[in-house]
């Protein structure tokens, strides 16, 4: 697998280093981490003082390389492979431009196959590793994004939210090739929507209600019975949980009641319009799950 790991000095950029460590079973192939600066961040003071602003520039291109080789050093510690012969290729590269879409960019560069980025913080390249340039980029790269927002230097707990969708599987599939250690835990989770609201419910008989959501909760239940033989099969402990109620709420509550440390979803690519947000379901997760969040996006995953 190709990494992409973005970086920019402050905790949280350290967190997503820190999070290889959970991957170091899979040994990652490449490794690149990324430091941007971004020249805007002067733009305050150009055609007013340009030695100044020239001075600056040089002096945050020095600092993001030091910064650079200080992560590369803590990303072998990570994997395990600060002493030992390295079998990860790190490569650090430190680019300019606006940062969301320079993170892409490089993503791209180098075929990344996941995108590992701290999901806040504050640094002198102000808003760097902001919660919305997470999700700026969560929304418009190609390739899967691991959003780290706690310190996740192993993964116990992991749960994965499906619907009857092709990139459920996809990110079913990810989750097993790419990111779970065979020591994880992972439960399945599918919340049938609720086919009345609440409203409505007022006006039904509770045998009247469960007779409408029988059909979803049966095709949940299937759905999640079918994923939980692939994993069984890949010697994975994993254990299924189907619940019919508004699925944002229901699964950050099962999250948070299973002390997850990773949800994991699919996301089909998005159109230009939608890049302007993510998907409400992506996004109500991302900004709301008490854990990290993988967005798995992309054929190859």
């Amino acid at each position: 697998m190709r990494i992409l790991c973005a970086v920019d000095g402050s905790e949280y950029s350290q967190w997503g280093v820190q999070a290889l460590e959970a991957l170091a079973d899979r040994e990652p192939k490449h490794v690149t981490l990324l430091h941007v600066v971004d020249p805007l961040a002067l733009q305050a003071g150009r055609g007013r003082n340009p030695m100044a602003e020239k001075r600056a520039l040089a002096a945050m291109e020095k600092a993001g390389g030091l910064l650079l080789r200080e992560a590369e050093r803590s990303a072998r510690v990570a994997l395990g492979q600060a002493v030992t012969g390295p079998r990860t290729l790190f490569h650090r590269t430190l680019a300019h431009g606006p940062l969301a879409q320079t993170i892409v960019r490089q993503a791209r560069r180098i075929n990344a196959d996941l995108i590992l980025i701290g999901s806040r913080g504050l640094s002198d390249i102000q808003g760097f590793l902001l919660g919305s340039i997470s999700r700026q980029v969560a929304s418009i790269a190609r390739c899967s994004v691991f959003v780290v927002k706690q310190p996740t230097p192993k993964l116990t707990q992991v749960t994965l939210a499906v619907d009857d969708s092709k990139h459920s599987r996809v990110a079913a599939r990810f989750l097993r090739s790419h990111i779970l250690p065979e020591s994880a835990g992972t439960t399945i989770l599918s919340s049938a929507e609720r086919p009345v609201t609440d409203l409505a419910a007022r006006y039904l008989s509770k045998t009247h209600i469960e007779a409408l959501e029988r059909p979803a909760f049966e095709r949940a239940t299937k759905l999640v019975t079918a994923l939980r033989q692939d994993f069984l099969k890949d010697g994975f402990t994993v254990d299924t949980d189907v619940q019919t109620d508004h699925v944002i709420e229901s699964i950050v509550k099962q999250v948070a009641a299973q002390h997850a440390d990773l949800l994991v979803i699919g996301s089909r690519d998005l159109t230009k319009s939608e890049r302007l947000h993510l998907g409400s379901v992506s996004e109500s997760l991302l900004r709301h799950a008490p854990c990290s969040v993988l967005i798995v996006r992309g054929t190859r995953a």
